[in-house]
């Protein structure tokens, strides 16, 4: 620590990967690059021909690691379609800041229902509904839904800020829609920052406790979700919950949430901490030098929050109210909770 700053680098990550985890990744690395080879000229039927490999390739891999769920290997096959047009319009350079936040909450609702709701052992519960129908009386509804609570009311959203802040609204939000006790999550801030003067290979990850806001205590045997856009290397995830565990907190399960994730950034994860899931909508092959997914979809905080100025960084305050009333209002009870951890 210095500064109040933890500082996790590169090579405390590498010892989690194995021999055959690194001979696999040298295989799709050596796939990447071959398909690059098509990219400029474009050969439309040849980047085909090489992400499909690429995709069978990284399926097969996945199906040693129990604890790497990607949403098009464990779903059934037709739901696979509306995955590739979400990722689709995601990684488009033409969608703007709206559509990008659109398609957003769509693939984080479509992640939620993967982790909790498609397993077709769950019991059922029910909502009962009041209408606005009145004549001749007073009419209801009854609409059936996976009785799931214990799986729910024991979370807390951790957010690794900045890109995460509104996918971790999205998450609680859907757990409160799916508790039949209408359970609002409590929340964790982490300042959490890559040194993006880094390659991959020599790379820091610096949270700052200072800019930081949780409650140890209310960690503590909790079902901690983290919801990032992006996991590229998974060092922020691990620097977060190897510092919470340092300081006594024991997770009963970890489960983060991804829209894309490279295979290196999720197995890595799933191997360096206990009792961690790893849920992504896509799964991308490998990283630049600089440690960007390729073929990724670019900065994903930048297109869901728009640009900072280099002089005037928006704090968390400022960047909720450029959401807009539509997202505040939306997410009024989230937005609650974060404000009960920030102000203490």
């Amino acid at each position: 620590m210095a500064n109040d700053k933890i500082i996790l680098k590169a090579e405390d990550l590498d010892g989690y990967l194995t021999r055959q985890d690194l001979l696999d990744l040298e295989r799709l690395d050596k796939m990447f690059k071959e398909t690059m080879k098509s990219f400029d000229p474009v050969d439309e039927a040849k980047i085909i021909e090489g992400y499909d490999k690429m995709g069978h390739a990284m399926q097969e891999i996945c199906a040693s690691h129990p604890n790497v769920r990607v949403y098009s290997f464990v779903t059934e096959e037709g739901a696979h379609a509306e995955a590739s047009r979400v990722i689709s319009k995601l990684r488009d350079e033409r969608t703007d800041h709206q559509e990008f936040m659109y398609y957003s909450q769509r693939a984080y609702e479509m992640l939620f229902r993967m982790a909790y709701t498609d397993q077709h052992t769950d019991k059922k519960g029910f909502i009962v509904v009041r209408t606005p129908v009145t004549f001749p009386v007073q009419n209801y509804a009854v609409h059936k839904i996976p009785a799931i609570d214990h799986k729910l009311e024991n979370s807390v959203m951790c957010v690794m800020l900045r890109g995460a802040l509104l996918p971790s609204m999205i998450m609680s939000k859907e757990i409160q829609e799916y508790s039949s006790n209408g359970y609002i999550t409590p929340f964790a801030l982490f300042k959490i920052s890559r040194n993006d003067s880094k390659n991959e290979n020599d790379m820091e990850y610096i949270m700052d406790l200072n800019k930081s806001f949780f409650n140890l205590e209310q960690l503590d045997g909790k079902d901690l979700i983290f919801a990032d856009p992006m996991n590229a290397t998974g060092g922020s995830l691990v620097t977060v919950v190897k510092y919470l565990q340092s300081q006594g907190v024991h997770p009963k399960s970890i489960k983060f949430f991804n829209t894309i994730s490279t295979l290196k950034g999720s197995i890595r994860v799933t191997r360096a901490l206990e009792n961690c899931t790893c849920y992504t909508l896509w799964l991308d092959p490998v990283m630049n030098e600089k440690a960007y997914i390729m073929p990724g979809l670019g900065d994903a905080g930048d297109r869901l929050n728009g640009c900072d100025t280099k002089d005037a960084p928006r704090n968390i305050i400022q960047l909720i109210a450029d959401y807009g009333s539509n997202i505040s209002g939306l997410y009024r009870s989230q937005l609650y909770e974060i404000e009960k951890v920030v102000l203490g």
